[in-house]
């Protein structure tokens, strides 16, 4: 804080910081240009937008004492004079620290590569505002773990009390008050170091954060869990009628007009369907996402801790669901518009309009998600958002737990991401008012079909690659070694899709079972932590949440049959009669996102076990000095 106070009179007024410097400094012999102490008017060395800054006296604190300190300040800003006795931050503390420098940006990350990373101040404006931001979020985290070392206390001498006053009925004794005295007096029931130290806390952040605005402070430092209301379960109840309204109609409209022997069914499963077929994957995953939010919080599986989520942001699954119905209205309600429009002949003169609802739609989603207000649950799209970026960015931001899992996420949505290259395609260089495309004929499309296709594993493959460099972790290379081997299973994949053959249909399939095992062996045994010989739930691990230990054979079964998904490429099962190539593709997605629903279950599961095991379920903030003992010694 020292440094941190220094460094805003250093940027805020530099002029003042210098001849402050100089008063300081007594081996400066110019009278002319020194300032004493007392002339050093503690209300011209701040900037109007922030608090006073004064040094923070390192001393224990009671209630009484704050009060009158705060007394104390309010009686000094009302008759704006300088207390004999004050003492602004000595500006000499800025040269015994350095910013701390991590590689977890962009820039970081290659100025580290390039060994030109530069720890020295500059003194500049965007320096003090990162500096700013990671102490309020030290002092927030630090707050938390006191607050949780406070709650562990009074747990421990609950816990004893309940426990003596059982002791006292089974035995007819009375010997909890002498024991509960004994522990009163102890370390444990007696001292109050914590209390102090978060009352310290409180008057740190409040006076040099938020302007003194105690309410202000404390909501930053208590934040209130979000109160679940009626609305959200009624719309999500709406929204998911209308879905089910409108498969009903979309299906009877199907039925009626008897569109599976339509002429234009082909045309239209070529063109159309996979322009839907987008918003289907997106809503499949977003349900299973809210069924794997609804059971770990049975499971009291800690998500929002363990992918850093800020206090009361985190979406419970209702909102999920209401996010997933709402979107389901959107993409089902243009769809039927879309067939209705379709098949009316008094409506062909609307054909450009028709085929232009699937990108408006596309369009009305993304406005959605970026958009800057303080709606539909900003924080949590802009979170995506970052960790989104950040995947696409990979190696250059430093790896965490959401953004890899995040990337896990999107190498399961990879015909998603091919429906938005068709979408560029069709509406770029098809003809889309009379539904045809030459987008498969195109060299430059294929390879493009590849490309898209392995950019989330590819991120995987890099992330893993960073990872290994920094934590020196074998694991991580043997991890990326498996997203390489899965890269070429999709390369050999998609060429024998596109150009058929024995050679290609060999390549495919060797490659692909490669990968399958690799995958399936490290999903059970690395990623879920089961299959253990020695553990006491036999072929299992130690610790299970799930109280039924069928749960997790049937899983290992399920994620090896669906595994073996890609077997019906080579065995060539596209080509049922009954079921268009198309509708084939899609079905194979979803069965892909349904296992992606399972693992991630099992694998927030396992990590939620390992933290709590291996007492790793901390969060640490960097801070943002690092003092050069050299120069201090």
């Amino acid at each position: 804080m020292e440094a941190l106070i220094a460094l805003r009179i250093k940027v805020d007024k530099p002029s003042i910081g210098m001849h402050t410097a100089q008063v300081m400094d007594p081996s400066s012999n110019d009278n002319s240009s020194t300032l004493s102490p007392a002339s050093v008017d503690p209300i011209h060395l701040t900037s109007p937008n922030r608090p006073e800054m004064e040094a923070i006296q390192e001393v224990e604190m009671n209630s009484e004492e704050i009060l009158e300190e705060k007394a104390t300040r309010r009686e000094r800003d009302k008759s704006k004079m300088n207390p004999m006795g004050f003492r602004p931050a000595p500006l000499e503390i800025l040269d015994y620290v350095k910013i701390n420098v991590e590689p977890e940006t962009p820039v970081s990350t290659l100025r580290n590569c390039c060994m030109t990373s530069t720890s020295e101040l500059s003194f500049s404006k965007e320096e003090l505002r990162k500096a700013e931001e990671q102490m309020r979020k030290a002092f927030v985290e630090f707050y938390q773990k006191l607050r949780l070392l406070k709650s562990y206390r009074f747990l421990n001498m609950l816990a004893f009390s309940k426990i003596m006053k059982k002791y006292d009925k089974i035995t007819s004794r009375k010997a909890s008050k002498s024991y509960s005295d004994m522990i009163e007096k102890s370390y444990l029931g007696s001292s109050d170091e914590v209390s102090k130290l978060t009352e310290r806390v409180e008057v740190t952040f409040i006076n040099h954060f938020v302007n003194g605005n105690r309410r202000k402070g404390m909501k930053v430092l208590r934040p209130q869990a979000k109160r679940e209301t009626h609305r959200v379960t009624f719309f999500m109840g709406l929204f998911s009628g209308c879905s089910i309204a409108l498969v009903a109609a979309i299906a009877v409209s199907i039925h009626l007009r008897n569109l599976l022997e339509h002429k234009g069914r082909g045309q239209y499963m070529e063109n159309v369907f996979p322009l839907y077929s987008l918003f289907g994957f997106i809503v499949l995953h977003m349900l299973m996402y809210a069924g794997n939010i609804y059971y770990w919080r049975r499971f009291r599986v800690n998500y929002p801790f363990i992918f850093g989520f800020k206090q009361g942001t985190e979406l419970n699954y209702r909102q999920v669901l209401l996010l997933a119905s709402g979107v389901s209205v959107l993409a089902l309600g243009a769809g039927l518009f879309h067939l209705d429009m379709d098949m009316d002949p008094k409506k062909r003169s609307f054909e450009t309009v028709t085929e232009l609802i699937p990108p408006v739609l596309v369009f009305v989603l993304l406005l959605i998600t970026f958009c800057p207000l303080n709606i539909i649950y900003r924080s949590s799209r802009f979170f995506l958002i970052r960790c989104s970026w950040q995947c696409l960015c990979a190696p250059l931001y430093k790896v965490t737990l959401p953004d890899f899992f995040l990337a896990d996420q999107l190498t399961s949505q990879v015909q998603a991401i091919r429906s938005l290259q068709f979408y560029v395609c069709y509406y770029g260089w098809g003809n889309f008012r009379t539904r045809s495309n030459k987008c498969q004929e195109s060299s430059v499309y294929q390879i493009l079909y590849i490309v898209v296709a392995i950019i989330p594993f590819w991120s995987r493959f890099i992330q893993c690659l960073r990872r290994l460099f920094e934590e020196k972790d074998s694991m991580h290379g043997l991890n990326s070694l498996k997203y390489l081997s899965t890269i070429i299973a999709l390369v050999m994949r998609t060429l024998y899709d596109q150009r058929r053959g024995t050679f290609w249909r060999i390549m495919a399939a060797s490659t692909s079972g490669i990968t399958t095992v690799a995958n399936t062996y490290w999903d059970i045994v690395i990623d879920w932590g089961l299959l253990q010989r020695s553990s006491r739930n036999h072929w299992l691990r130690d610790k299970l949440l799930v109280p039924y230990k069928i749960v997790y054979f049937v899983a290992i079964v399920l994620n090896i049959i669906l595994r073996l998904v890609w077997m019906q490429l080579v065995l060539d099962f596209q080509e049922l009669p009954f079921l268009h190539k198309k509708a084939m593709v899609a079905i194979v997605a979803c069965l892909e996102i349904l296992r992606r629903g399972m693992w991630n279950f099992f694998r927030l599961e396992n990590e939620h076990l390992n933290n709590v095991g291996k007492y790793r379920a901390s969060k640490s903030v960097p801070l943002p000095f690092n003092y050069d003992e050299d120069k201090s010694l």
